[in-house]
């Protein structure tokens, strides 16, 4: 019930913040009716007196409410496992509101709304007539000496498939690597329905695109998105797809046919991949310029009619050759395959472990060690297992740590099936710990720890002494063996493994959702330590989940 309750203060938290405006209970109720939950005014208001009093929403006289500050945090950060649903639903309701018609070049189109610095507009036109854009239409707004920009978003194509009645099913977003300025293979995928951020989201830091790369050498990576249709409606998505190059819309890498790999990625039988290259791709290549980019993804919807083609962009970007780059490799098949071979017996306290293996530049090592002394001194519980080793990387130095999935492999050795569920970001040094992002280990191709660290949205730092955020990750196993999991994740703390909490059957752990009839455990990500590294200002090159070492080649690091 309590669930219940959350998710629907949770929806008027989002009306709210959709319509940006001071709302009554009657028309809060008739957006919540168009959402599944049918409240009438009188539930809205005492819904709403509870957001009041935890400061999520105001009261304006008599006009209604409208939503605060930390209501809209809230929403960022809140109900996580809601969010990782919220997500691919946001994307399907934009894909169901689009109605621009390439006829007659009327209808709303989805757009990715974002902030950019005046000097950055160069750039932005260098990018588009090189044609790695997806629209060179956009608008721009200027407030407060920066601009507002708005540009076509992927999502309108999704939209656009639809409306001519063709199923289409966005699977992922991720990065293409290109070679001799041809689209080669994904290098980096995450899927839709397994994150609590838009895939693309995750691919913005300015060190993860190398668009201007691509441009100037036909070398690097470029965000992009891969959906899914029928491969009855190829020929006809085809005719779309010329309709839309007439109307400033292309940015089409890729159309496979049925059953075919797509740039890496498997397709089942009978359907057809479509890879497009991402909106947001000439605001990554201005992160890349060192110009502030502050980017939002499917943001909004405007009429077609509103933007301006900012150039005239030359050239195709379509791949038309074979196949020839590698497939994409998910994380979890090569997590598996070192599982499988973890054999660490914690009562000699030997074998192997799975490593995580960091780069730092040799002359950096002694601060970095520094760093990871104090975390691991003052808090050890932030790491799998309070040791580290350290590796000859030839120019560089490599810091290794315990990774945290070496526990999924002890747990199976002892005849216990765990299942890695989540890599996440978890808020610490509160009341009630939550986490405040997951990315599902299943539908990436990279951890989703690397992101976040990329991201720069650790606080390992800070939660040192006070509330902060850390990676931590959420596996399941049996409820049935909850019990000889507990007997052996106490045997394993004695030796030193930091287990943060093992859930009861079916429980939300964390504010992380588990599978019916399983127990959640949530285990601190082994990273926090290198994450505290690059937040004090280090340049150090994060790797997770690498190989496999024996535990003897590691050390406590007051002995480094």
């Amino acid at each position: 019930m309590a669930e219940e309750t959350n998710q629907k203060m949770m929806e008027i938290l989002r009306i709210l913040a959709e319509h940006d405006d001071v709302l009554g209970a009657k028309i809060i109720a008739s957006e919540l009716k168009k959402k599944g939950y049918d409240l009438g005014e009188r539930a809205v208001r005492y819904h709403m007196r509870i957001l009041d009093e935890k400061g999520l929403t105001e009261r304006v006289g008599y006009a209604g409410r409208r939503i605060t500050e930390k209501g809209l945090q809230e929403i960022n950060r809140g109900l996580v496992y809601d969010q990782v649903d919220f997500i691919f639903s946001k994307f399907e309701s934009m894909i169901y509101r689009t109605s621009f018609n390439p006829d007659t070049l009327e209808g709303k189109v989805v757009v990715n709304t974002s902030r950019i610095s005046p000097e950055s507009i160069e750039t932005l036109k260098y990018v588009m007539k090189n044609g790695f854009c997806l629209s060179p239409r956009v608008r721009l707004e200027e407030h407060d000496g920066e601009f507002v920009i708005s540009t076509i978003c992927g999502t309108t194509v999704d939209g656009l498939l639809l409306m001519n009645g063709i199923p289409v099913i966005p699977q992922f977003g991720g990065l293409v690597r290109f070679e001799e300025s041809r689209p080669v293979n994904f290098r980096e995928l995450i899927a839709y329905k397994k994150t609590s951020m838009t895939p693309l989201e995750a691919f913005t830091s300015e060190n993860m695109t190398s668009v201007l790369d691509v441009i100037e050498n036909g070398e690097g990576t470029v965000p992009a998105n891969l959906r899914l249709i029928p491969g009855t409606a190829r020929e006809e998505a085809m005719k779309l797809f010329r309709k839309l190059e007439g109307a400033d819309i292309s940015g089409v890498l890729k159309v496979g046919d049925p059953g075919e790999d797509v740039l890496g990625v498997p397709v089942a039988d009978g359907m057809v991949g479509v890879a497009i290259i991402g909106g947001i791709t000439p605001l990554c290549a201005i992160q890349e310029a060192g110009y502030m980019a502050e980017i939002k993804l499917a943001e909004n919807l405007i009429d077609f009619r509103n933007l301006e083609p900012l150039v005239k962009p030359e050239g195709s970007l379509m791949a038309s050759a074979p196949e020839r780059g590698v497939r994409v490799r998910f994380l979890l098949s090569k997590a598996w395959n070192l599982i499988n071979r973890v054999d660490f017996n914690h009562r000699d306290f030997s074998g192997r472990i799975i490593a995580n293996i960091s780069l730092v530049k040799r002359e950096d090592l002694d601060e970095a060690l520094e760093i990871i002394r104090d975390v691991l001194g003052k808090r050890p519980e932030f790491s799998t297992l309070p040791l580290i080793g350290i590796t000859d990387e030839g120019e560089m130095a490599g810091i290794a740590t315990v990774c945290s999935l070496t526990l999924d492999g002890i747990l199976i050795k002892n005849g216990i099936m765990s299942t890695p569920k989540y890599g996440g970001l978890l808020e610490v040094g509160v009341r009630d710990p939550r986490f405040v992002e997951l990315t599902a280990y299943s539908g990436s191709s990279l951890d989703p720890h690397e992101i976040y660290v990329s991201k720069n949205m650790t606080a390992v730092l800070e939660a040192l002494d006070g509330p902060g955020r850390v990676l931590a990750s959420l596996r399941e196993v049996p409820y049935l063996a909850r019990d000889h999991t507990t007997d052996l994740i106490e045997d394993l703390s004695e030796a030193g493994f930091s287990i943060l909490k093992i859930g009861k059957p079916s429980e939300i752990v964390y504010n992380a959702r588990v599978e019916k009839y399983h127990a959640g455990i949530v285990t601190p990500g082994g990273l926090n330590p290198l994450a505290a590294v690059r937040e004090a200002g280090i340049d150090i090159r994060i790797k997770a989940v690498e190989g496999l070492m024996e535990l003897k080649e590691f050390m406590y690091v007051d002995e480094v």
